[in-house]
């Protein structure tokens, strides 16, 4: 069992990967393109994401390959980091998972029982669909989200808040005990519970996050239109221990890969469930509405538009290069549209790249 394959060693795979093999784990990951597998191997990707490159150069039991059929010959767990897009309708892009339960049935049965970890974000109740498709072939499969953030991929991997296992069986669920305890280097809280118990957990668990922030940003504009301080306010209700200072700050709107997806995703499965989930949907419209009256608030105290207005960073946060639904372009955005002139400062070439075009000017 000191042997894992890892699926997709994109981004968050590829540092899952890197994690795994510092916990002295025996690593093969999977990817496609035979360019990106040659990086690897030869040690030169290079990354956005912090200390990846470093710990690419030291790691010395990791590697990649793009035959299939060797990593699950090299392991008995195999971990599934592949992407689930979201579709237009707000449901998940299972297309790549399903492709590989596929290549997996072309395997044929195998001798030994084989757990497949699903770690991409999935609709609740599908992985109990990928496990009748593979229970003649002997196949368990469990769900193992991660709860990281872009930028701090490889601390959040490292020291877990708490670790999601949904458990195909109980087996499955103490092997994937086993190999977090050995691999974090906290003590992080381990929840162990059905597949569709954690498909719905880990989306819930972003939802509730959104709403904070929708909240807390919802009592801010209250206050500055009553022209009272929001930080003092939400500081002194995040002291209350039933609620924590934590995404309790004024500021943007939630964006990126995850919070946005999440929260729809909570409201679209609950309404196959026949529940109106009324606070999902509210925190998606807040986030709206704040930017309206952030940019109102802009033009208010800021009418004079020959002053340049200079941002640090456009991301969704700072330390990410993702612009995935992102409040600060919006605003910078939208203010360009009002006349102002607008000038990024961010000298990252992955950030200039995908804004050229977006703004005009500087």
């Amino acid at each position: 069992m000191n042997n894992i394959s890892v699926i997709g060693i994109g981004k968050l795979g590829l540092c899952f990967a890197l994690t795994l093999g510092r916990a002295e784990y025996n690593i093969v990951g999977v990817d496609i393109s035979e360019e990106y597998v040659n990086l690897i191997n030869n040690k030169t990707l290079k990354s956005s994401e912090e200390n990846v490159e470093n710990y690419l150069k030291n790691s010395k039991n990791f590697i990649a390959i793009t035959d299939l059929s060797k990593a699950v010959q090299h392991s008995n767990i195999l971990f599934v980091v592949v992407a689930t897009p979201s579709l237009p309708n707000g449901r998940y892009d299972h297309t790549q998972v399903d492709s590989l339960v596929s290549k997996l049935i072309l395997l044929g049965k195998q001798e030994q029982t084989k757990h497949l970890v699903v770690c991409c974000t999935t609709m609740p109740e599908y992985c109990d669909s990928i496990q009748l498709r593979l229970n003649e072939y002997n196949y368990v499969v469990s769900y193992n989200p991660e709860f990281i953030a872009q930028g701090t991929i490889l601390k959040n991997q490292e020291k877990p808040d708490m670790v999601l296992i949904g458990e195909g069986n109980e087996e499955a669920g103490t092997l994937l005990e086993n190999i977090y305890l050995k691999h974090t280097t906290n003590n992080p809280l381990i929840h162990r519970m059905t597949r569709t118990e954690a498909e719905l957990c880990k989306i819930s668990l972003n939802c509730f996050l959104t709403t904070k922030i929708a909240y807390a940003n919802m009592i801010g504009d209250i206050a500055l239109r009553t022209n009272c301080n929001p930080d003092r306010i939400l500081s002194a209700i995040g002291s209350d221990s039933r609620i924590g200072k934590k995404y309790i700050g004024y500021g943007f709107g939630f964006g990126g890969p995850c919070f946005p997806r999440d929260n729809r995703a909570l409201a679209i499965f609950a309404n196959d469930k026949g529940i109106n989930a009324l606070i999902s949907k509210a925190s998606d419209q807040s986030n709206d509405i704040h930017l309206n009256y952030q940019i109102e608030q802009f033009v208010k105290q800021n009418p004079n538009k020959d002053i340049p207005v200079e941002f640090d960073y456009v991301t969704y946060k700072k330390e990410s290069v993702l612009l995935t639904e992102s409040q600060q372009l919006k605003f910078a955005l939208q203010l360009q549209n009002l006349g102002y002139e607008v000038i990024i400062k961010d000298t990252r070439e992955e950030v200039t790249q995908q804004i050229k075009g977006m703004f005009h000017g500087k």
